[in-house]
């Protein structure tokens, strides 16, 4: 049954997936999806759920785990289905804690160096050459141009340095799209609680792949370092730059941070 800690009232379809099994609700997104952490043999399973009106393609994140399971460290796919409330993907515990967990949150330069090194180790290891995703400035920028033709680009949706931009403002910023520094295949939610940790506090691997695609690296990293304001505070960007081994660049991370919020 669902913890009484973290009870919600659960559409049909998502009841019936649960069952009488023990479960904990470990995440709700800001679009209605929850993700379930449901006891099973011999290790855990995930189950992530989203609404139909969601806009969230659980179909992308299973095809980019499948393709990436060849190089690197991921969640097992155990299940994927539809039903008439929504879409569900269960996937295989991976021995490790969020980069967010108390413990870790408590050891935050530790935390964010390992964010550094995880995030080098995922763009030198999935290959560019065959990858059959695509995560650029330009396909994203041409979804936040339709965003803006629909009416749905929303500046107090977003981060609150760019409320000061209107939509044509910042479609205007990200239309001078800078020069690629070196293409890899991005993770697309490089932030802190996507990233799992040892016990010691060093790298065991990424979760939620849902937009994995080739990409300027900086795409991943203005984000992962924005990440490290959004959980730690202040003062750990540079910490995970060196960790990656390199050195800041602010008028990409200005670029893909404002992308970001107009097309993600």
């Amino acid at each position: 049954m669902i913890d009484a800690t973290n009870a919600v009232s659960l559409p049909r379809d998502l009841a019936d997936l649960l069952g009488a099994g023990r479960s904990r609700l470990v995440w709700r997104n800001e679009a209605g999806g929850l993700t379930f952490e449901v006891a099973a043999a011999p290790r855990a399973i995930f189950l992530k759920w989203v609404p139909a009106s969601s806009g969230i393609d659980l179909v992308k994140e299973r095809e980019r785990l499948a393709w990436a399971a060849s190089f690197i460290s991921v969640p097992r796919i155990v299940g994927f289905g539809e039903g008439p409330d929504g879409a569900w993907l269960a996937t295989e515990a991976i021995d490790g804690d969020s980069a967010v967990s108390p413990a870790n949150l408590d050891r935050p330069e530790l935390a964010v160096r390992a964010m550094g090194e995880g995030l080098r180790r995922l763009h030198d290891a999935l290959p560019v050459d065959g990858c059959p995703f695509d995560w650029s400035a330009g396909a994203r920028l041409a979804q936040a141009e339709t965003l803006h033709s629909e009416g749905r680009l929303d500046p107090s949706d977003w981060h609150v340095e760019h409320r000061v931009l209107t939509p044509q403002e910042a479609l205007a910023r990200l239309r001078n799209i800078p020069a690629v520094d070196t293409a890899v295949v991005c993770h697309g939610d490089a932030c802190a609680p996507n990233t799992l940790l040892d016990g010691a506090g060093g790298f065991r691997a990424h979760v939620d792949l849902g937009s994995l695609g080739v990409a300027d690296r900086w795409a991943d990293l203005a984000v992962a370092t924005w990440s490290t304001i959004w959980n730690f505070g202040e003062g750990y960007e540079d910490a995970l730059l060196d960790a990656y081994g390199i050195d800041p660049d602010r008028e990409r991370t200005a670029y893909y941070r404002l992308l970001w919020d107009c097309a993600d």
